[in-house]
């Protein structure tokens, strides 16, 4: 077997959402690095620039995009620029989400509370895979990666919403690999555990970490850059034979909120 162009996305385009910071940023860099052109979605224009910029200013290709991934026009204009400017899609990264952080009290939320995180967390990232899926089987080379979560199999107080919303899609992708198989497109998902970002700095504590590294045989917890590299593995050559699958990458171990 060799090894020339395994993770190589040279003349790829890659479309990642929520990619103004955290792991989203994280995969833009990455895919950018092994040559792709990315289109940086984000809710925040002025974040999805900066990353833009920076990538263009490594040498690489991109472009930024407003997108409200609540907004099923948005979704639409986001795969039709990406189209308009580098002529196809082959990689989606289904990034963005809200919830988690064990906030979640049942008696304390409602039903709008419960739309919103499935319409965010599941309808979108299938919406997205609807319409980039033609371009990609068009094109002959398709993957989609979907950004769930521990969380989607764990079991924790206060996450009964966000938990099942990345658990429908782990199993949205594991049904679709039926769909998008014919088609040239695998599909899988990524699932983080506890990692440094933003969002995890508002709940986290020195006792919370430690609790998670009780359960954690790699001893520390996630980085931005290890997410990325699984994001790398699905995106690429290497893994033209896996579809339907999600990795937990977790230091081999299980961090809850308890």
């Amino acid at each position: 077997m060799e090894n020339d162009g395994l993770f190589d996305l040279t003349g790829k385009v890659a479309v990642v959402t929520g990619g103004g910071d955290g792991i989203g940023k994280g995969a833009c860099e990455i895919l950018a690095l092994a040559g792709a052109a990315v289109v940086v979605s984000d809710i925040s224009f002025e974040k999805a620039r900066a990353v833009a910029d920076s990538i263009i200013a490594s040498g690489g290709k991109s472009a930024a995009v407003a997108c409200n991934v609540l907004d099923p026009d948005d979704l639409t204009r986001l795969i039709d620029f990406t189209v308009n400017t580098f002529d196809t899609v082959n990689i989606l990264v289904n990034n963005a989400g809200i919830g988690g952080g064990g906030r979640e009290n049942p008696f304390n939320i409602d039903r709008a509370y419960v739309e919103r995180i499935y319409a965010i967390n599941v309808f979108a990232p299938w919406q997205l895979c609807k319409l980039a899926a033609p371009h990609m089987q068009k094109s002959g080379y398709g993957s989609i990666i979907n950004i769930t979560s521990m969380s989607s199999i764990n079991n924790s107080p206060a996450m009964a919403i966000y938990g099942s919303s990345k658990a429908a899609l782990n199993h949205l992708a594991s049904n679709l690999a039926f769909d998008y198989g014919p088609m040239g497109i695998r599909i899988n998902n990524v699932g983080p555990g506890a990692t440094r970002t933003h969002a995890l700095s508002t709940v986290l504590t020195p006792e919370i970490e430690a609790k998670m590294l009780a359960h954690t045989p790699i001893h520390r917890l996630g980085e931005v850059s290890d997410i990325a590299g699984a994001v790398l593995y699905f995106a690429s050559p290497i893994s033209a034979w896996v579809s339907g699958q999600t990795l937990m990458v977790n230091g081999g171990g299980i961090q809850t909120l308890d």
